[in-house]
């Protein structure tokens, strides 16, 4: 009984991840098709196709591999559409500076909150964990408002400074840090080390899969960002990435395929080199999916 509830688990799961990688690698694979393969795989999309009028039915043909491996797409992305680049870099300058403040600020104020023994602590914690839970569509007046009169809009700043003072990070790294024993801090107390070296010597250290998690998290999150650029940024020149691709695929369906898969790119990446750390700073985070 136990083997067949593995067997099935396994059988349900291994489902659940083939959907979920399939829109992936068909975007991976399309990106190495022509431009031709592509439009005759694709070519009823947006077409109206009247079955009873006896018009052949239409459908369209998913194919995860082409008939002619070609990067020319890649090249028309790279080479021919310099802005890709331009808002390529735009969206690294954007997601960076968010990373790093972020884990920063977060990595302080959690340890704060978990290891400082102070008055009003949870209460405190429990008022500023409130403002993660409140979306963004809440706060937007708000932070239109300020960042207004700060003179910030259409600045990368409006976005990059609301970002840096998250409360999820702070959240998430408090949580791996109520694991690791108060009697660590205790011994370093006792040679005396004061709360940076602490900080410092011991706490990063033990921290570094949550802080790799974190990463792996903020990233994705900022990358794919839509609604703060395209309210805070009026200049079509400043924006991201994530805003530019609706608009490259003008006339060729090929480029939107090697542009979502350059877009893709970082993200797989980051996740395959911070793998192990990911996992584990979930698990002893306790955020669950």
């Amino acid at each position: 009984m136990v083997l067949f509830r593995k067997i099935a688990l396994t059988v349900v799961m291994s489902i659940f991840a083939l959907v979920m990688l399939f829109p992936i690698l068909i975007t991976f694979s399309n990106s190495l098709m022509t431009e031709s393969e592509i439009d005759y795989n694709y070519h009823l999309i947006g077409k109206m196709v009247n079955v009873a009028a006896g018009e052949k039915n239409g459908f369209i043909n998913l194919k995860l591999i082409p008939d002619w491996v070609s990067l020319s797409q890649y090249g028309e992305v790279l080479v021919h559409k310099p802005l890709f680049m331009h808002m390529f870099w735009n969206s690294v300058f954007m997601v960076l500076p968010i990373i790093i403040g972020q884990v920063v600020v977060a990595s302080l104020a959690a340890y704060a909150f978990a290891k400082l023994r102070f008055w009003g602590r949870e209460k405190l914690f429990v008022v500023y964990l409130m403002t993660m839970l409140m979306p963004f569509q809440v706060t937007l007046v708000p932070s239109y408002i300020i960042a207004d009169k700060l003179g910030l809009m259409n600045s990368t700043a409006a976005i990059i400074l609301p970002g840096i003072f998250s409360a999820f990070g702070v959240f998430m790294l408090r949580q791996f840090m109520l694991h690791i024993p108060y009697s660590y801090l205790e011994a370093a107390k006792m040679d005396g080390a004061g709360q940076l070296r602490i900080f410092y010597s011991i706490m990063l250290p033990l921290i570094k899969p949550g802080m790799a998690a974190l990463t792996v998290l903020l990233f994705v999150d900022n990358w794919n960002m839509v609604e703060q650029p395209l309210i805070f940024l009026e200049d079509a020149f400043k924006q991201p990435l994530s805003l530019y691709l609706s608009r490259i695929n003008e006339g060729a369906r090929g480029v939107a395929f090697a542009a979502s898969a350059l877009y893709m790119a970082p993200m797989v990446l980051m996740f395959l080199y911070a793998e192990s750390y990911f996992i584990e700073g979930i698990q002893l985070s306790g955020i669950k999916g």
